[in-house]
């Protein structure tokens, strides 16, 4: 398959000068003794009174490092979501073009595309919740720009088999982004190592699950640097705040204490499958390679509520396609996971 970025770019998108602000016109932050005249920013120091840098340089310099890409392979958003939305605006003409998705999957993609007035056309996955590739395909047509993957997925917290990936990677002539918000609890390995043989792949990572960094949104794309050139030109200039860069290269700059508070989930997540088993309730329990497992249950309903007696508040899920009385457990600390185990078999 030949593929040509500039065949998806919207037309206006292709034509406009994107904004320059003052930061990316004097890039050096490491010039103490100049005096900075040129944003119109406050003068006193209070450690955020000037613009934070607009291309996250020093945080990306360590994630190129850590997973071995290049900088200019790299976009950062205010959460993944912004990190998609810019996709659906660079790449997607409102009232024309279509998207993919596959129910049941996170729900953000179809609300992006009602903001965003894309098409988005559902293909449900199979009943073991994998992508149904011919079905897929045969939803495409000269509109449709984007298909996304969820692996692992949310929330049938299974990875898709690499077989069907690479199959769409190789047949949809559109994007293709994997959300990989879950990959560090998975054993597969990222599609990152994929990037440089598929043109059209995108992949999403944020630091808000394994990293434990939710609250300072700041989620991740990675593709090609053509790829990574249109989205640039369209962010807004300082969507990432001073203090999540600040956070984000605190946090990375711990990857031994990333891992363990990662093994200590799994392990957590390993002990609560095998109480699951024994419950009398819960009719199936789904494969997990995420940081929660979805259970089928007898009455989705009446469990949510009672648990909530119990004081403890789960996800429901059981209005997703596919997921009729299912339920959602993300795994929490030892002591979490014990009132959980203890509220479920009581």
């Amino acid at each position: 398959m030949s593929f040509n970025i500039n065949n998806l770019v919207r037309e206006n998108v292709k034509s406009m000068k994107p904004y320059s602000s003052a930061r990316d016109e004097f890039e050096d932050f490491d010039t103490a003794d100049m005096i900075f005249l040129d944003a119109n920013e406050n003068p006193f120091q209070n450690g955020v009174n000037r613009y934070p840098d607009p291309q996250q340089s020093s945080v990306k310099a360590v994630l190129a490092q850590q997973k071995k890409v290049q900088t200019n392979q790299i976009l950062l958003g205010n959460g993944s979501d912004e990190v998609l939305d810019l996709i659906f605006r660079a790449f997607c003409e409102p009232k024309v073009d279509n998207v993919i998705t596959l129910p049941p999957t996170y729900g953000m993609y179809s609300v992006l595309s009602n903001i965003n007035a894309v098409e988005n056309r559902e293909v449900l996955l199979s009943e073991d919740f994998q992508p149904q590739v011919e079905k897929i395909l045969e939803a495409v047509d000269e509109n449709t720009k984007i298909l996304f993957l969820c692996s692992p997925n949310n929330p049938t917290a299974n990875s898709f088999s690499d077989e069907s990936v690479a199959y769409l990677l190789k047949n949809f002539e559109g994007l293709v982004v994997i959300d990989e918000a879950y990959i560090d609890f998975s054993k597969k390995q990222s599609w990152m190592n994929e990037l440089d043989e598929y043109p059209n792949l995108v992949i999403t990572q944020t630091l808000s699950k394994a990293y434990g960094l939710a609250g300072i949104r700041l989620g991740i794309c990675y593709a090609s640097a053509a790829i990574i050139s249109v989205l640039n030109k369209i962010k807004p200039p300082y969507n990432v705040n001073e203090l999540t860069q600040l956070r984000a290269l605190e946090r990375l700059s711990n990857l031994e204490k990333i891992k363990f508070e990662i093994a200590s989930i799994i392990t957590q997540r390993d002990q609560l499958l095998k109480v699951l088993v024994d419950i009398k309730f819960v009719e199936k329990i789904y494969p997990t390679e995420a940081n929660f497992i979805l259970i089928k249950v007898d009455d989705a309903n009446k469990r949510y509520d009672e648990l909530i007696t119990k004081g403890i508040v789960i996800r429901n899920r059981t209005t997703q396609a596919l997921c009729e009385n299912t339920l959602r457990l993300t795994i929490g600390t030892e002591v979490e996971n014990k009132k959980l185990m203890e509220a479920l078999q009581a």
